[in-house]
């Protein structure tokens, strides 16, 4: 059976880049009947929040992307530990206590000499009495895992045949001084003991995949396959490190982004699919192929979420808003009229109460200064509402009749006077909608 995992650190909240991460998992276990897992890395105590916890759940349900059992890290230490003891005993793990800065400074010592900057494993020729002086002078030192020094390949899912040459990276450290548990060993656990077959993250994780792949075969495991997608940019290529504050699901959502919109955008983008709205995540799985992404940087703009949102609102029928709408007071016998009316002119929901804003207050009358005697004319002719849906042409051929105006000489100031826009809605159905006109007051 397909197990894939989505294992997010609640140290902050979830944004487009671990979106697409957590849809392609997703995609790839509901594809084939099996299970998505939710996992919440948060072996970090002094990062990890339950209140990005919680957030994290609540932007997968709002996106529907459903799991089925979720695991928490931190309930797993003494798996880790045991992982850490048998390393230990196979001769894989050792101690080492070097500074961040004699690391920078043996870091930059192997650039100046045109070498890889790679750990030289000098905590190997410790003797146990150096070992036990630098534990006294320095506190516990940090384990690294000993990696054979061999080409590690695997055939990606996206990126193809991939070969890295363990050498050329530095023994990863799995566990911190203070005896913290990186992500690189948790992971190594987990991916092994949840059963995890299928791993989809960021082209930035390759190395961490070469390492991967060697740690869990040395625990006598079988490495899941692995796909690595390509990273998002903003529209112009540039990086979207600083701006995944701003690009929060939660922000989206407030923002009005429906989550259709959101999920059919990032279940293409990248691939040699066209992007169109889908109403389901079933139908989002439908013709999902790892295969036909690239491994180029894949251009993300916010924008683009817009008109799929559009999209999706103007499909909609009046049930499914029929709450949304009558919590705005719009009257039970204009409701459905109201969605027919201002759907087709929205973007997002929260386009919804300015409307009925319009058409319950009145708009300020937009009135340009050659129309305004001939504005002051017409509104002598407009009855009191309550309108109906002949009160526009009736309206129009009177003040036609009196002031000699016709084409979109006659109708567009009219428009503008009524709701204070130039386009919008047709003015027939507006007009029944409409329960104050402050244009009135201009009349003669």
């Amino acid at each position: 059976m397909t197990v894939t995992r989505f294992a997010p650190s609640p140290t902050g909240y979830i944004h487009v880049g671990n979106l697409r991460t957590a849809l392609f998992n997703h995609l790839i276990a509901r594809r084939t009947g099996g299970q998505f897992v939710l996992r919440i890395d948060d072996t970090d105590p002094e990062r990890s929040k339950e209140e990005y916890v919680d957030a994290i759940k609540q932007d997968l349900e709002w996106l529907g992307l459903t799991w089925d059992r979720i695991e928490r890290q931190s309930e797993r230490l003494e798996r880790y530990e045991a992982a850490a003891d048998k390393l230990r005993e196979m001769g894989r793990f050792y101690e080492a206590w070097e500074t961040p800065t004699e690391l920078d400074l043996k870091r930059k010592k192997l650039l100046n000499m045109g070498k890889p900057p790679v750990y030289d494993r000098a905590a190997l020729d410790l003797s146990d009495e150096q070992k036990a002086a630098l534990r006294e002078e320095r506190g516990n030192g940090v384990w690294r895992f000993k990696l054979d020094h061999e080409r590690i390949a695997w055939d990606d899912g996206i990126l193809g045949e991939v070969s890295i040459d363990a050498a050329s990276v530095s023994d990863p450290v799995l566990i911190r001084a203070d005896g913290q548990f990186l992500y690189t060993l948790a992971s190594v656990v987990d991916d092994m003991e949840m059963g995890i077959t299928h791993v989809v993250r960021g082209n930035d994780h390759v190395t961490n995949t070469a390492t991967q792949i060697q740690m869990i075969t040395a625990l006598g495991g079988t490495p899941p396959s692995f796909a690595h997608h390509s990273l998002l940019t903003g529209p112009q290529g540039e990086s979207l490190s600083k701006r995944l504050g701003t690009l929060a699901l939660r922000d989206l959502r407030e923002a009005g982004i429906e989550p259709e919109a959101l999920l059919s955008l990032m279940a293409r983008l990248g691939s040699s699919q066209p992007v169109e709205l889908r109403a389901s995540i079933e139908e989002i799985a439908d013709g999902f192929e790892l295969e036909q992404f690239g491994s180029a940087p894949t251009k993300f703009d916010v924008e683009d979420l817009k008109p799929l949102t559009a999209k999706k609102l103007h499909g909609l029928p009046f049930d499914a808003v029929r709450a949304e709408v009558e919590a705005l007071g719009v009257p039970a016998e204009k409701a459905e009229l109201f969605w027919e009316v201002v759907r087709e002119n929205i973007t997002t929901r929260k386009d919804i109460a300015p409307w009925w804003t319009l058409f319950r207050d009145g708009a300020e009358p937009l009135v340009a200064d050659e129309d305004k005697e001939f504005i002051a004319e017409a509104m002598t002719l407009l009855p009191e509402p309550p309108y109906t849906d002949a009160t526009w042409g009736e309206f129009t051929s009177a003040v036609k009749e009196a002031t000699g105006r016709k084409g979109k000489g006659l109708f567009m100031p009219l428009r503008k006077a009524l709701t204070g826009q130039e386009r919008g809605p047709n003015m027939g159905d507006v007009m029944q909608l409409l329960e104050t006109v402050p244009a009135k007051s201009l009349a003669q």
